[in-house]
């Protein structure tokens, strides 16, 4: 997760800008710039690579004024370089910071460079300069300036913009991307994250998605997309670090739902090459050599594993075994037709799925680790590193790391089809492009919170549930079991849908909640099919399924859905909303959400 940070009307402020990126570090890089405000003119340092480098290019070349904007930089769009570090600068008067995807920026580009404006990065970010620099110049103000640029873009985002003819003005918006404004005393400041202001300022306001914000050093008026002011409230901070932690959010595990968009940029952007094309940091060669897989894992990460084996094998036409890791070394396990282990571990110390992995690193399998820790145990010791960039997970029960595994593992999946010809560039560009639209997807399915409230409400007093989904939303059906028991501590089981008439379809009597995943996919009808069985004997019916979907079904009690999208990427998408129940349900229940009993988050134990 990339890193902003902004302050106007603090006299030396590069020093303070420079320092608050330093408390962003934690949340990774490549890359990192500084853009101050002085004397009617925008002066500006960039550099590739750590901090200390930008460190030493300010030393070299100080930069001076009361008003910056900072950046840390996981490239997405454009490889690592000093031309597509942030800040963008157009026409030498406008310069912006920006997180998240700009979904519509060829679109963009082609018209403004119609329009004569001159682009110096690769990046999609730099539209948006161009935007506000054509606003300003068509004489808008910044509040208007805002609300036309809110307007012309799509996709996920917190930005800002400062205008060189504007001294000590800044604007801001956010959309499914974290935002922070402090107020201070005769300064305010942004940040990505309240981490990066909690040594500047107390009293912080959270902006809420399609927000934009006209910062001055006396204040912050804030505006909805359509113009209209509106009031934030003003959370204070420096009094627990916890609070500062949680962004505003009654929990973490609430946070962490919501900064999913991100998690799913920056892992995107771990698993794209220099050209701009799905890939994975493992050589084309050491992909052709895989002939089969053995994936190893716990808990979630495990019917993350699930879900990558669908992908794998129906795209790149290679086996793969999927292992619980506390069992796999136990069990003798025969090797010989598998090549190479892939072990998953949010923490990277999992215990069972280390030994795992080392077990089959000693029966001769080439070993990839799948962390969103780069130094941990796992990472330390597999022989190849595949990253999630999920950032930091406090709350037991995972949910971005889960999303972000998921998007590791299908980028993986069109990099070893692609290795292996089994895929068209044609179709490894569509999905390449259906991914990067998933942050946004999932931005606006965080607006579900509303509509699912009441159903978690209502599932407070069950004693049982059941989650069905078939093909790729087995796992998912899994996964969303596990996370009502251990947040809420409602007894719950995860089935393919096709097993019911095998035997659960005992389970269901008069009433019992029965959560059913469907996509828009080759398997929909059967699907349906199982879940008529279903209803016919009692079962309440919550479906959750994509739009295009909802109607296959007239029988549910409940149906909630989420944007139409590529059948492939359906597992994603669709685990948000059952996340969403699992919260609220345990909320309502009044659990301890961030912490449920008997579980750690890291199990460094067998």
């Amino acid at each position: 997760m990339c890193g902003i940070v902004g302050v106007v009307g603090l006299e030396a402020c590069s020093e303070t800008i420079l320092d608050s990126l330093k408390r962003l570090e934690y949340r990774g890089y490549d890359s990192s710039g500084i853009v101050i405000q002085s004397d009617g003119a925008l002066q500006m340092n960039r550099a590739v690579g750590k901090l200390r480098n930008l460190s030493e290019m300010m030393r070299e070349a100080p930069l001076d004024g009361q008003s910056g904007l900072g950046h840390t930089r996981w490239a997405t769009h454009g490889g690592v370089s000093e031309r597509n570090a942030h800040p963008h600068m157009a026409g030498d008067k406008v310069v912006i910071v920006h997180n998240g995807i700009i979904e519509n920026h060829v679109a963009l580009r082609v018209e403004l460079e119609g329009k004569g404006h001159s682009f110096s990065s690769e990046t999609d970010s730099e539209v948006l300069a161009h935007l506000f620099l054509e606003a300003f110049d068509n004489g808008l103000s910044a509040q208007q300036a805002g609300k036309e640029v809110m307007a012309r873009i799509e996709g996920t985002f917190a930005l800002a913009a400062m205008h060189a003819d504007h001294p000590d003005m800044m604007i801001v918006a956010r959309n499914a991307s974290p935002l922070a404004v402090g107020l201070g005393e005769g300064a305010s400041f942004i940040g990505s994250d309240a981490v990066a202001l909690s040594h500047l300022t107390r009293d912080v306001i959270y902006l809420k998605d399609n927000d934009y914000a006209v910062i001055r050093p006396e204040g912050v008026e804030v505006f909805d997309a359509e113009g209209t002011p509106v009031n934030r409230e003003v959370v204070i901070v420096a009094a627990s670090q916890g609070v500062v932690d949680k962004g505003g959010y009654r929990h973490f595990m609430e946070k962490e739902i919501h900064e999913q968009p991100d998690a799913i940029a920056h892992t995107l952007a771990a698993m794209t090459g220099p050209e701009g094309k799905l890939s994975t940091p493992l050589a084309r060669e050491d992909l052709a050599a895989i002939d089969g897989i053995v994936m190893l894992a716990a808990g979630t990460s495990h019917y993350a594993a699930m879900v990558a084996r669908y992908w794998i094998e129906s795209l790149a036409r290679v086996p793969v075994s999927c292992e619980i890791a506390s069992e796999y070394r136990y069990r003798n396990p025969v090797t010989g037709a598998f090549s190479c282990a892939v072990a998953i571990s949010q923490s990277g110390e999992s215990l069972d799925t280390l030994m795992a992995m080392r077990h089959a690193g000693e029966a001769g399998l080439r070993t990839i680790g799948l962390v969103n820790v780069p130094g941990s145990t796992i990472a330390r010791e597999a022989d190849m590193v595949m990253p999630t960039r999920a950032g930091p997970e406090i709350g037991v029960a995972s949910t971005k790391a889960f999303t972000a595994q998921l998007t590791a593992l299908v980028s993986f999946a069109v990099a070893l089809a692609e290795a292996k010809g089994q895929i068209s560039v044609a179709r490894r560009d569509e999905i390449h492009a259906a991914i990067q639209g998933l942050p946004s997807m999932v931005g606006r399915t965080l607006g579900l919170f509303d509509d699912i409230r009441p159903l978690a409400h209502s599932l407070t007093a069950a004693r049982s549930a059941l989650y069905l989904g078939r093909d790729v939303l087995f796992p998912v059906a899994l996964e969303g079991a596990l996370k009502l028991k251990e947040l809420s501590y409602i007894h719950a089981e995860g089935f393919a849908s096709g097993e019911m008439k095998h035997g659960p379809i005992a389970l269901i009597e008069e009433g019992l909640p029965v959560v059913a995943l469907l996509a828009a996919d080759e398997v929909m009808g059967k699907a349906a099919s199982n879940l008529q069985e279903a209803a016919a004997r009692g079962g309440r019916i919550i479906l959750i399924t994509e739009e295009r979907a909802a109607s296959t079904i007239d029988f549910a009690e409940s149906v909630i859905t989420v944007p139409n999208v590529d059948p492939l990427l359906a597992p994603v998408l669709l685990t948000v909303p059952v996340q969403i129940l699992a919260y609220l349900t345990a909320f309502e229940k009044g659990t301890d959400v961030d912490q449920p009993r008997n579980l750690a988050k890291s199990v460094t134990v067998e």
